[in-house]
């Protein structure tokens, strides 16, 4: 693995500036440059094109997402960047198409993704507490996992081919940030999997 393409999804909201999302952009790109990576970026809050983009992907190994997590889910500008950039790639750069065939219309869908040589691997902002996942007694959740979750995000990528690397989430972030402890957690995730 050499190239790694890194995605900033974080969207401004008036309580969340997007400094922790940053920050951990900033660390990723400093571990993966101190161990000779090739980088590439792309940050929701600046101009994209949607071939630079898909290019990207081709040319990746691993594709870094960075994001909160939103209602449940990924910041809308980064749905828009998928809405656009994912759906211009269908046709054959991508994926050739949804994996079904003519022969065979009921089966296969979703594997027709053409990066199967591509990891990706999410890096998540929560404001909910880590107690709030894997507890079958906690209300919301239920207990359900951060990756049951975003398993629509692990099902998009998928989608391309993509196959997953552990997932990193920071809990709490508003209400009781630990965002020392965040960090360190932070830095052994990425030595652990790089």
């Amino acid at each position: 693995m050499q190239n790694i393409f890194i995605i900033n999804g974080h969207q401004y909201y008036p309580f969340a500036e997007g400094k922790l999302n940053g920050a951990l952009v900033d660390k990723a790109i400093e571990h993966f440059r101190g161990k000779g990576y090739e980088l590439k970026t792309t940050t929701m809050k600046e101009e994209y094109e949607v071939e630079e983009e898909i290019e990207k992907h081709l040319w990746a190994d691993l594709i870094f997402l960075q994001t909160p997590v939103n209602w449940m889910g990924v910041t809308w500008s980064f749905k828009k960047y998928m809405d656009e950039v994912y759906t211009a790639g269908m046709f054959g750069q991508l994926c050739d198409g949804d994996g079904r065939s003519r022969q065979s219309p009921k089966a296969n869908y979703g594997a027709g993704g053409k990066l199967t040589q591509t990891k990706y691997m999410l890096s998540l902002t929560f404001n909910a507490p880590v107690e709030a996942f894997d507890d079958e007694k906690e209300y919301l959740f239920a207990g359900k996992s951060v990756d049951d979750l975003l398993m629509p995000q692990h099902m998009n990528f998928k989608f391309f081919g993509m196959q997953a690397l552990p997932t990193f989430a920071c809990h709490d972030v508003m209400k009781n940030p630990e965002i020392e402890n965040d960090f360190q957690r932070f830095d052994a995730h990425l030595n652990q999997h790089f």
